[in-house]
């Protein structure tokens, strides 16, 4: 995510390291790439002007303080930049209406469909909503079928109806349905075209008008750079939506919609994609879109993720058997399982602080446990739960039976005695011994 418009800025604000005051000079070749890193990232060239003079105004009305560096207090101010830019705060939705009423909107490729789902689980799961989805797209081939597939995938109900082609119709015979079966969120997916035309606009003013949402959303793929935000703003002059939602953020993105979009239309990102699950959607926060941008990493989101997935009384099942020497590989098998719940790896790793700098170039594969689990996965039961009775023949089997070599069992059997051992001595307060050992891992 960002990965070349962070890689160009960091380049930018390494200009003043080194330097013991900020001067007109240098905060002036600084912005002159940040400028270029902003345009090379497809951001509104009117945008990254006005952004720039802005930064170089707060950095010239500045002292620098003794503590700060001043490429420290550069990227301060770029920082806090970004994220007024972005929209300042995250926003959120209004779910006042009984139903509320939610309408989606953007063009064919957006993602729109499966943001659908997205919104629904999530709404479901975090909210305690009971969502239902409305198939108002009666033009893309197996378009009703796509939202019924999805609906099955989170535990949603899907409202559509095949006999008819009127998508008004359709929406408001959905929120009926909704009403007579308890649902309290109605969320309609209408139909996308390949471009922005007239026989489009004026279908999504009709369902506007006749349903009257309490939110209107335009769902854009954020590969598209400047696009997405000229297709936003013709979007927004007919519908007057009430927020963006980004889409394939996972993707190999300039960044120039997230940066941009809000300026443009003056409405704010409430969600971002991040991946092809359901779970892979995120509440828009522009501060910490603004530290991942810098590569500052996202701490916080990193510890809600962890959060959502924590089980605590099964973090008490293990805290146990840790004690007892009885931790197997079956709950070694839930750990990563939690894990992977969480997010596309490449997306967590660019979340911890320096690691975005640290991986570049490197293809983080979202199977990244696949041959863990292969291995766990061909051993016995009683194996798992014993991993000492893992012998010489025991170790061929196991290997031959998850497609991997020997070596690899063996470096999975060291890696989980190190990895044993630490959680005890966590247990224990054995901070230093730890800290040993993490060394001689290395």
């Amino acid at each position: 995510m960002f990965d070349n418009l962070s890689e160009k800025l960091d380049k930018a604000l390494h200009v003043l390291k080194g330097h013991g005051q900020i001067t007109e000079i240098n905060v002036a070749e600084t912005l002159k790439e940040v400028r270029r890193a902003l345009l090379d990232a497809d951001v509104n060239f009117k945008i990254a002007k006005e952004f720039t003079n802005t930064v170089k105004e707060k950095a010239m009305g500045q002292n620098v303080l003794t503590t700060l560096q001043p490429g420290q207090l550069m990227v301060k101010l770029v920082k806090d930049e970004l994220t007024e830019l972005m929209g300042g705060d995250a926003e959120e939705m209004d779910l006042s209406g009984n139903p509320s009423v939610i309408l989606m909107s953007g063009l064919q490729g957006s993602g729109k469909t499966t943001f659908s789902g997205k919104l629904a689980n999530y709404l479901k799961n975090k909210k305690t909503k009971k969502p239902l989805l409305v198939a108002c797209d009666v033009y893309r081939p197996a378009a009703i079928d796509q939202l019924h597939v999805v609906g099955d995938q989170i535990g949603v109900e899907v409202y559509s109806d095949r006999d008819n082609n009127d998508p008004v119709a359709i929406a408001k015979a959905g929120i009926a349905h909704a009403k007579s079966v308890g649902c309290n969120v109605v969320i309609i997916d209408t139909a996308g075209r390949l471009a922005v035309d007239e026989q489009m606009m004026t279908e999504i003013s009709n369902i506007h008008k006749a349903i009257q949402p309490q939110e209107t959303l335009f769902v854009v793929d954020s590969m598209t750079g400047q696009d997405a935000v000229n297709t936003a703003k013709a979007f927004n002059d007919v519908l007057n939506f009430d927020g963006v939602i980004l889409t394939k953020l996972d993707g190999d993105t300039r960044g120039g919609a997230a940066i941009s979009i809000k300026s443009v239309v003056d409405k704010p990102i409430k969600f971002i994609g991040t991946g092809e699950k359901m779970e892979a959607i995120d509440v828009f926060h522009p501060s910490r879109m603004a530290d991942r941008i810098l590569g500052m990493g996202d701490v916080v989101s990193l510890v809600e993720r962890a959060q959502e997935q924590f089980d605590e009384e099964q973090a008490r099942k293990i805290q146990k058997k840790i004690a007892k020497n009885k931790f197997g590989f079956d709950d070694f098998l839930s750990q990563i399982q939690q894990i992977k719940k969480m997010g596309n790896m490449k997306d967590l790793m660019g979340m911890i602080p320096g690691a975005g700098k640290a991986l570049k170039g490197l293809d983080i594969d979202d199977d990244a446990f696949k041959h863990i689990e292969a291995i766990i996965h061909s051993m016995t039961p009683d194996e798992r739960s014993t991993p000492s009775k893992l012998n010489a023949s025991r170790k061929k089997r196991i290997a031959a039976g998850s497609g991997t070599s020997i070596q690899e069992v063996n470096q999975l059997l060291k890696q989980f005695d190190q990895m044993s051992k630490m959680m005890k001595m966590m247990q224990g307060g054995g901070g230093k011994k730890m800290m040993q050992m993490m060394q001689n891992m290395r």
